[in-house]
């Protein structure tokens, strides 16, 4: 009986762990960071450091959604979609998190640092400080433009990727940086619009809640046409050519079709199906560029 039993704790307890790190939303940082390794050389970078940048940025950012999970772990046990967090539930406490999320974040700080560069770990760090204290403990609970002044932290990892690759962060990859910052507000208040009950349980000032819906969908149509504008800096500087512009152009007509749906004719499933459309669009916007820079045109 104990044989059986002891590998199914082990195994839960992993993925209790696993859950900390938030691995979808790791999985799409950690995804424009390898894109800015690639954009950062004309030449295929090096296979040993885009693992190593790789790994390395993956778990200073899982640190950081550990340590997002234990401060607001009393906010999520009050949401639906949030309420079966491992730190919500209890099952794993606020020691073995913190020592959880230093041992990985030490550990991608140490890999960065001795195997790709020190600007990159520090980018990184910066990184980690900047979401995982300045964004979690102090913005968001204070303003419901949390999300567009702590935007900056989670837009970063392309920045991270070109450091890694280039030891340098040009204008271009503060371009993509720029993307990223600029497509937050639209999808995450795409999220809080349709969570709004869930929100207005957790306390936490979030803009359909404090200001109301036809605000945000307001804001939502503004930040996308911004958005919109935005990914053509690249094909305006000469970073990229013809594959990402017209990808792009059809890319961002989708997404202002959501917006616009959002804003005229809101329902809660339009604005679930814009969200899950913006994650979407984000990874191919990022795909089109990669595409791009190999059989640029």
């Amino acid at each position: 009986m104990t044989t059986q039993t002891t590998p199914r704790k082990s195994s839960n307890r992993i993925a209790q762990y696993w859950a900390l790190t938030k691995p979808r939303v790791t999985q799409l940082a950690v995804f424009c960071a390898v894109i800015g390794m690639f954009l950062a050389s004309d030449e295929m970078p090096e296979w040993r450091v885009v693992i190593a940048a790789t790994l390395g940025i993956w778990l200073l950012a899982g640190a950081a959604f550990a340590v997002n999970c234990l401060a607001e772990r009393e906010i999520d046990a009050r949401m639906a979609r949030t309420a079966r967090r491992p730190m919500a539930m209890g099952d794993i406490s606020v020691k073995q998190t913190m020592v959880f999320s230093a041992v990985i974040g030490g550990a991608g700080m140490w890999i960065l640092y001795t195997m790709v560069n020190p600007l990159t770990m520090w980018l990184t760090f910066v990184t980690f400080v900047g979401y995982a204290v300045i964004y979690t403990m102090l913005l968001k609970p204070a303003t419901p433009q949390n999300i567009v002044i702590g935007g900056l932290s989670g837009a970063m990892p392309p920045a991270l990727g070109w450091a890694a690759v280039a030891n340098d962060v040009p204008m271009q990859a503060w371009l993509l940086v720029l993307i990223i910052f600029v497509w937050t507000p639209p999808h995450f208040w795409a999220l809080a619009m349709y969570r709004r009950d869930d929100y207005a349980k957790s306390g936490l000032p979030m803009l359909p809640v404090t200001h109301g819906l036809p605000f945000t969908q307001f804001h939502v149509l503004l930040y996308s046409i911004a958005l919109a504008a935005t990914t053509l800096l690249p094909f305006a500087v000469h970073m990229s050519g013809m594959i990402y512009l017209v990808s792009a152009v059809l890319l961002n007509g989708v997404f202002l079709h959501h917006a616009w749906k959002i804003y005229r004719h809101y329902t809660d499933l339009i604005a679930r199906k814009a969200f899950t459309w913006s994650i979407i669009y984000l990874s191919l916007l990022f795909a089109a560029l990669l595409v791009d820079h190999y059989f640029k045109f």
